[in-house]
């Protein structure tokens, strides 16, 4: 038997978007932990097939190389599978910022063809979105009915806010007119063993630099305060979500409930660490260049979530550095010397503190 025929016959069948991404990767462990069988599909823009290496080989996990906008390849296998967790998507500020077109098409042609397909074959749709959606929102706690306040269209950076929240409403829209069982996700700050800082991602970044004796590159003040979530909570939390018939048709905050300023975030790094590094302030417009905005405070409220799974992460942030730091220091024991996109650790940092002098 195929391993397609055999997908047709599985009991759980699951398609995961961005299969071979950070969060994708991981939440196919899970599945396949679970007994679940996984179709993984992802064009590797983003992704990698490091990320999934070792669950090529299991006999309930097929990885499809494919982009999410490419329909007859999306049908076969929406139609082949029971649940879809949509997690294909360009991500990371810096990321967005260099490939604004592309960002633009694959959050919002990739989200309205999946949700086309999934009223087509009758399936259930996880969809992740993301905290940045609030924009300019900055309250002591976010909830899901707090008015969103989005920048202006000459700035960037609100561009990915802008296409994750009319995926949202296109989410929505699909389960109001169609009966669609969907489920959103506004993740904050997910983060873990094989998060790379290359298009921002901050404690991946920080990790890097200093376990490299290299400066902590804090961009501006840093006194802006985030909350960060293990990756194996997030990863719990769709599993639980997608099972809850209670939640079908709504949107829920998904974060950890420490809040850290970045500030001290880098420290905490350093402390950890046992590095020597020293923290270097980096002006907004040396990185992403001129009219950046960022917002100075995003916590989320639980509530929602508590109320409908009855539980909420539970890992904090010292957990999840030390995950990091442990994933990090294998990865430079098994590489040398160890990149990031391309280039050591050791240009990016001259590349950081270049951009800091001028």
């Amino acid at each position: 038997m195929t391993r397609e025929a055999y997908l047709q016959s599985y009991r759980i069948r699951f398609l995961v978007t961005g299969g071979a991404g950070f969060i994708g990767s991981h939440l196919c462990e899970k599945l396949l932990e679970n007994e679940h069988f996984v179709v993984a599909l992802d064009n590797l823009q983003t992704g990698s097939l490091k990320n999934i290496e070792h669950l090529l080989s299991h006999p309930n996990f097929v990885f499809v190389e494919d982009s999410v906008l490419n329909e007859p390849v999306l049908a076969k296998y929406m139609g082949m599978c029971d649940i879809a967790v949509h997690l294909a998507a360009a991500v990371g500020v810096k990321y967005i910022l260099e490939h604004p077109i592309e960002s633009l098409s694959v959050n919002i042609a990739g989200t309205e063809m999946l949700l086309a397909q999934a009223v087509n074959f009758k399936k259930r749709v996880f969809l992740a979105s993301t905290s940045e959606v609030y924009g300019k929102q900055s309250g002591d706690l976010l909830r899901e009915t707090d008015d969103l306040r989005i920048g202006p269209t000459s700035i960037f950076r609100w561009s990915y806010a802008c296409s994750k929240a009319l995926d949202e409403f296109l989410a929505l829209a699909y389960s109001r007119s169609h009966r669609l069982p969907v489920i959103v996700g506004r993740f904050f700050n997910t983060v873990g063993p094989r998060q790379v800082g290359t298009y921002g991602m901050v404690i991946p970044r920080f990790v890097d630099h200093a376990l490299a004796g290299q400066p902590i590159p804090v961009h501006g003040d840093g006194h802006q305060s985030r909350t960060f979530t293990h990756v194996k909570d997030s990863v719990e939390m769709i599993y639980r979500l997608v099972m809850c018939p209670a939640a079908w048709g709504q949107v829920l905050n998904i974060g950890g409930r420490e809040t850290v300023s970045i500030n001290e975030l880098a420290q905490r790094t350093i402390d950890k660490t046992g590095s020597s590094s020293q923290i270097q302030y980096i002006p907004y417009d040396k990185v992403y260049g001129p009219d950046f905005q960022d917002i100075e405070r995003r916590v989320p409220c639980l509530d929602r979530l508590k109320a409908v799974l009855g539980t909420i992460p539970s890992l904090g942030l010292d957990r999840i550095l030390d995950d990091v730091i442990a994933h990090k220091r294998r990865d430079l024991e098994s590489a040398e010397p160890a990149a990031v996109g391309g280039r050591t650790l050791a240009a990016l940092a001259a590349r950081e503190l270049e951009l800091a002098v001028r």
